[in-house]
């Protein structure tokens, strides 16, 4: 039995919640330039995570995390914007935000513990 990816299904249900974000976003608030950037970084991280699944290497894999992590940091950027033009609520970006911040911890972390596997091989 396959055990659990928890990166993976946590950037899933974050993919999930930055669509009905966008779907929010254009259909109420009609914003479609923010949001579209916040749809495809944010639904990107879930993607890459899947890719480093099935990476050739343990440098690919490593790599395919790196773009992860870059396009979490990206989406970290789009919310902040979308909170500061008041597009989302302070709680609106809490919510979504706490879900990428956790995400990047998890990506950097794995990383982080994928490199020095490397090194003491």
């Amino acid at each position: 039995m396959a055990k659990e990816n928890i990166v993976k299904n946590k950037s899933f249900q974050f993919a999930v919640k930055v669509v009905n974000t966008y779907k929010f976003l254009t259909e109420n608030k009609k914003e479609y330039v923010l949001s579209k950037q916040l749809l495809r970084s944010g639904t990107s991280i879930g993607a890459n995570v899947r890719e480093a699944d099935n990476a050739e290497s343990k440098a690919d894999f490593i790599h395919k995390l790196a773009i992860a992590q870059k396009e979490t940091d990206e989406t970290l950027y789009w919310l902040e914007l979308l909170k500061e033009t008041n597009y989302i609520s302070d709680d609106e970006y809490t919510s979504i935000s706490s879900d990428a911040f956790e995400i990047l911890k998890i990506i950097r972390s794995i990383i982080i513990t994928s490199k020095n596997n490397i090194h003491h091989s």
